[in-house]
Formats: C-alpha cells, sequence, structure tokens
C-alpha cells in the first residue's frame, strides 16, 4: 500500500483539523497515512506524496512547530525531485500581502528543491471560509480524481 504523508504546520489546530478531515478520502484512495504535527526532513524524504496543511500567523509567519522543518529545508537544501506534493494554505485575506504566505513561501521552497506539485494549491480564507474543512474536502476530492491518485 503507497504512503502518503499530511504535513501540519498549525497555531490554533485548524490546519490539524483539516488534515483529520482528509485522512479518510486518501485512505478510501487506496493510501496509509500519516499526520505529522512534528515533521522531520527524513520524513519527508521517505514519502513520495505529500499534502502540506499549512496555516500562516502574524504577518505571512510560519506556525512554531514547523519551523524546524523549514529551517531545515532552508539550510541542507536537499534534493526532492522524487517527491510529488500538494498545499492547502489557510489564511485571513484582511491580513493584505501575507494572505497565506506560510503556504505560499513553502510551496515555493518545495519547487526550488525539484520536487513537484500536483495541480493548483488551495487557499483558504478565514474571512470567506468558517470551517476550512468545507473548503478542503472537495478540494482533495478533485485533487485525487484529477491527479489520478487513487490506487487499484
Amino acid at each position: 500500500m503507497p504512503k502518503l504523508s499530511i504535513v501540519v504546520g498549525t497555531m490554533y489546530g485548524g490546519a490539524l483539523d483539516v488534515a483529520e478531515q482528509v485522512k479518510p478520502l486518501f485512505e478510501t484512495a487506496g493510501y496509509d497515512v500519516d499526520i505529522f504535527e512534528q515533521p522531520s526532513l527524513e520524513d519527508l524524504q521517505a514519502c513520495e506524496l505529500a499534502l502540506f496543511c499549512i496555516s500562516t500567523t502574524g504577518s505571512g509567519d510560519f506556525p512554531g512547530n514547523i519551523v524546524p522543518f523549514v529551517r531545515r529545508l532552508r539550510d541542507e537544501s536537499p534534493a526532492l525531485s522524487t517527491l510529488r506534493y500538494g498545499v492547502i494554505a489557510l489564511g485571513d485575506s484582511s491580513y493584505g500581502d501575507t494572505f497565506c504566505g506560510a503556504g505560499r513561501a513553502l510551496d515555493a521552497l518545495l519547487e526550488e528543491l525539484g520536487a513537484e506539485r500536483l495541480g493548483e494549491r488551495l487557499e483558504v480564507d478565514a474571512m470567506e471560509t468558517f470551517m476550512a474543512d468545507d473548503a478542503a474536502v472537495p478540494w482533495v476530492e478533485q485533487w485525487i480524481d484529477e491527479q489520478a491518485l487513487t490506487v487499484a
């Protein structure tokens, strides 16, 4: 059974809630799913498919739980050419230019390291969507279908 890693960056639990809500969708599609709240570089290098659920704090900053992981990615610049991934970025458009800043920055970093994003990044605006999983669940269903991720 193929593995899927869901990497979570969260301050108040919203991104973790999204991860927990979409996990069964991937299990139904045939994946063994792990959710990482304290991800390591080794966790990422051991998988071929990942979903990043990342909220943005402050002025476009990463949540504290994922800062060491992102710092290590930046410092070590590992080759991630075998990684395929998706991004669900959570933010608040009232913050203007920093809206979904952490998700956008992580997406750019992963691309820079050679990873391949599958499809478009989902950006969930707290000003429009009270419960982020209301936007994330249908997006993941569509993502699994459009990217032909269902395992026979």
